[in-house]
């Protein structure tokens, strides 16, 4: 059985709960962990993130500052797309020394 460090656990949590489309298996999937796993911490946690719902319709934005928005939107997704493309480069590395080592 795999130990986690506490930090971990709490990272893991936060990030489930920052993604309200995300599934537990996919965010599970994001960092290596058995989505059972990931679950309990959600649950010891207490994180209570209602499923099912509709989610509340976003306020009104000035025309003006939704272009802003967009804009910005477009750059974060490239970003999020960047990084995980080294985070997918990092997962590879570690398996490759981790074979060399015997790990």
């Amino acid at each position: 059985m795999k130990h986690y460090p506490p930090e971990f656990k709490a990272d893991a949590v936060a990030l489930y709960e920052s993604q309200p489309a995300a599934t537990i298996k996919q965010v599970a999937a994001d960092l290596g962990v058995n989505p059972q796993t990931l679950r309990n911490w959600i649950r010891a946690a207490g994180a209570n993130r209602s499923r099912g719902r509709r989610a509340a319709a976003p306020p009104s934005v000035p025309a003006a500052s939704a272009s802003v928005l967009e804009a910005e939107n477009a750059a974060l997704r490239r970003e999020n797309a960047e990084l995980k493309k080294e985070r997918e480069i990092l997962r590879k590395a570690a398996r490759y020394f981790a074979s060399e080592t015997g790990w």
